[in-house]
């Protein structure tokens, strides 16, 4: 999984063609776990695939509208976090799962992505969302295989409740720590363009 993830931000990174699902930032997630469900579940059946990425992007249009996709005004728990919640959707719809079961896994891959902060070091984005695109990958496929044991009418926390709180807490977070480079780790690591 981390493979896959990496291979699509270093093509991202090189100026390379990649889909920005939902960023630019996050472009590794959903191709990376649906790589993954090709690879290793039911590759060859393109309908399966269709579901997968109408409901990734759906998942994502529900995030948009209730909270942001953009790592400016919410931190990388939007970016990351968002994709990580797509794919974790999409892969449960086309692992056979309900409605509800697919919900349960974005909420899940979303809620252990809440309050992640931006680190773009030496103003670049691909450091260390390229990192955090593997993470944000395994994360899926883990909050999808909890969803699918699970039964989605004991859950303690909705994925409204979820998408609420990452805007609460996006609106909450000091604008250092979003796509500013001016705290966290983008503060403590001198970087120059050519070591990238």
């Amino acid at each position: 999984m981390s493979c896959f993830a990496l291979a699509v931000n270093e093509e991202n990174a090189s100026f390379g063609r990649v889909v920005t699902a939902p960023t630019n930032g996050a472009a590794g997630v959903i191709p990376a776990v649906l790589h993954y469900f090709v690879a290793f579940c039911d590759g060859d059946n393109e309908e399966k695939i269709l579901q997968f990425m109408l409901t990734a992007a759906e998942a994502g249009s529900i995030f948009k509208k209730g909270a942001t996709i953009s790592a400016a005004m919410g931190g990388c728990q939007a970016e990351i976090g968002v994709s990580s919640a797509m794919a974790a959707a999409g892969l449960t719809e086309a692992l056979g799962g309900s409605q509800r079961q697919a919900l349960m896994a974005a909420e899940i891959a979303m809620e252990h992505h809440l309050g992640l902060t931006c680190d773009p070091i030496g103003g670049l984005v691909q450091i260390p969302c390229i990192e955090r695109n593997t993470m944000g990958a395994i994360k899926a496929i883990t909050a999808s295989q909890l969803a699918l044991q699970s039964t989605p009418d004991f859950a303690k926390v909705s994925l409204d409740t979820v998408i609420k709180t990452m805007w609460d807490t996006a609106r909450d977070m000091s604008f250092k720590y979003k796509e500013t480079s001016e705290g966290g780790l983008a503060m403590h690591i001198p970087i120059s363009l050519p070591e990238c």
